[in-house]
């Protein structure tokens, strides 16, 4: 059964979003991916994000490109956690997208990555082996194998050796 939820607007975006894809299938962490256009089938988009946590989802990567609609349409539908991965197009590289995404209005939180044609876009796949999902953190509100406060220059050895 999967737990995570890879969906895009177009067949288009799967250049984009299959960085996502393996950076799961690396942790060994079942997903299902999904083309539903948010403007071409919005009823299809909210009884995907509807229906999502009772299939067992712990959480949604969603890449959208332009208006990127994708993202606030599924986070409309579901408690579960959406993540938004800009989509660049030929015009603003995907700035267009970004603003998109981080603009949600509030009770409808999308998170975001980077908007960049590099390899950044890996955190999307790499958020859900912490455990993600509602009731995921722990009692001292950190998910599961979060480290608490960086060692000074652990951060430049973890850019080292990850890039």
């Amino acid at each position: 059964m999967p737990t995570v939820g890879i969906v895009m607007g177009s067949a288009t975006d799967l250049d984009v979003m299959r960085a996502a894809a393996e950076a799961l299938d690396e942790f060994g962490i079942s997903r299902e991916v999904r083309v539903i256009s948010a403007h071409r089938a919005p009823a299809d988009a909210a009884r995907y994000a509807e229906e999502a946590a009772g299939r067992g989802l712990q959480v949604i990567i969603a890449g959208a490109g332009g208006a990127a609609h994708l993202p606030g349409v599924l986070a409309a539908s579901t408690s579960l956690p959406v993540i938004g991965v800009p989509v660049p197009i030929k015009v603003l590289d995907g700035l267009d997208s970004l603003l998109s995404i981080v603009q949600m209005p509030a009770g409808i939180p999308v998170a975001t990555v980077s908007h960049r044609r590099r390899p950044q876009r890996r955190p999307a796949g790499r958020a859900p082996p912490g455990g993600v999902g509602p009731g995921a953190a722990g009692a001292d509100g950190r998910l599961p194998g979060q480290p608490g406060r960086e060692e000074p220059g652990r951060r430049c050895q973890a850019q080292a050796e990850f890039g």
